[in-house]
C-alpha cells in the first residue's frame, strides 16, 4: 500500500530551453503550449532552473539564463505524491522538473497533477479500502467491517478476528492517497495483544496531508 509516485503523474513529453534562449522565444513557446513555466537546462539535459511568465514581464532583451529561479526545485520521478506535494507547498512553487539520478530532465509535474490524487472520489477511496486493504491485504471479509467514506475521512466500523489487526487497518487506511481523517469505531472477538486502549471515535489525521 504505498503512495502514488510522481512518475505515474508527470509529463515525459517536456517543453525546456538553454540558457541563452531570447526571452522573447521563451514567451512564444509558453503561449504556444499553453504553459506557465518551463524549465532551463544545459547541453546534456541537466536543468539549470526554471522561468515562469511572471519571470518575463518587461525584460523583452534578455536570455533565459538572466531570467530563471535557480537553482531549480527539482523532485525525483521515485519519489511519493505527497513528498512533492509538500515540496511544492513549502517552496511557494507551481511545477517541479522531474530528473534522473544525474539531474537529466525527464519529466515534469505541476500543481494540477498533484491535486487530480488528492481530489480522489470518496466511492474511489470505499472501493480501494473493501478490495485492496481490507480483503486482498489483510484477508478480512467485507461483511467484517463496515466502511464509510464521506469527503476524504473514512469510518472504520466492525469486530475484527484479532485486536492486533486493529492498528494495522487503521494505517493502511491512513496511507491511502485522498484519505485525510480516519475514524476508529473497531472491535475485535480476541485480543492478542497485551494492553490496547481504547478510546471511542478516534480519528486519527493522516501524516501525510
Amino acid at each position: 500500500m504505498k503512495h502514488a509516485k510522481v512518475g505515474f503523474l508527470m509529463t515525459d513529453e517536456v517543453v525546456s530551453v538553454i540558457g541563452r534562449t531570447p526571452s522573447t522565444d521563451v514567451a512564444a513557446l509558453l503561449v504556444e503550449h499553453d504553459i506557465s513555466g518551463v524549465p532551463v537546462v544545459d547541453s546534456d539535459d541537466r536543468v539549470l532552473g526554471v522561468i515562469s511568465r511572471t519571470d518575463l514581464l518587461n525584460q523583452d532583451t534578455l536570455t533565459a539564463q538572466d531570467l530563471m529561479t535557480a537553482p531549480a526545485v527539482t523532485v525525483h520521478a521515485e519519489q511519493t505524491v505527497t513528498e512533492a506535494a509538500r515540496l511544492i507547498t513549502r517552496r511557494g512553487v507551481t511545477r517541479l522538473p522531474v530528473v534522473d539520478d544525474e539531474d537529466r530532465l525527464v519529466g515534469i509535474v505541476t500543481r494540477r497533477d498533484l491535486l487530480r490524487v488528492f481530489l480522489r472520489p470518496d466511492h474511489e477511496i470505499h472501493r480501494v479500502l473493501v478490495e485492496d486493504v481490507l480483503a486482498d491485504t489483510m484477508g478480512i471479509g467485507a461483511d467484517a467491517v463496515g466502511v464509510r467514506v464521506v469527503d476524504g475521512v473514512v469510518t472504520l466500523d466492525g469486530r475484527l478476528p484479532k485486536s492486533s489487526q486493529i492498528p494495522v487497518a487503521l494505517r493502511l487506511a491512513g496511507q491511502l492517497d485522498g484519505v485525510v481523517a480516519v475514524i476508529d469505531r473497531l472491535t475485535a472477538h480476541a485480543n492478542d495483544t497485551r494492553t490496547r486502549t481504547r478510546l471511542p471515535d478516534r480519528s486519527t489525521e493522516d501524516v501525510s496531508h
